[in-house]
């Protein structure tokens, strides 16, 4: 593997079909929430990055496989790390939700 393949951005698509395909996993999106409301993954849960630590009353149990994901990758590779420090053993950094080429949630207008 070479420098530049070793800095790739994971693939936001290949991360949300893994996490589709896993037992028991959280999709979390660590956004803003005004970031969130104007689209997000379906299934996602917001838990903006200032917020991270709350990732333990929403998912208590440590091992459960976490599937994170901001804008570009930046916000979820912070998140990651913390949940690391917080004692969980299945996280997964999944980028940007730019890349993103399937379906979003969106709130319907009145």
């Amino acid at each position: 593997m070479g420098l530049f393949s070793a800095m790739a951005a994971p693939d936001i698509n290949e991360g949300v079909a893994e996490y589709s395909k896993t037992k028991g996993a959280v999709l979390i999106d660590v956004r803003e929430p005004d970031e969130f409301a104007k689209g997000h993954i379906p299934g996602a849960v917001n838990l903006p990055l200032q917020q991270f630590m709350k990732i333990t009353e929403l998912v208590p149990d440590k091992d459960t496989p976490i599937f994170a994901y901001c804008l570009v990758g930046g916000r979820t590779k912070r998140a990651c790390t913390g949940f690391t420090k917080l004692g969980y053993t299945n996280v997964h950094n999944i980028g940007g939700i730019n890349g993103y080429k399937g379906k979003l949630d969106k709130p319907s207008a009145w």
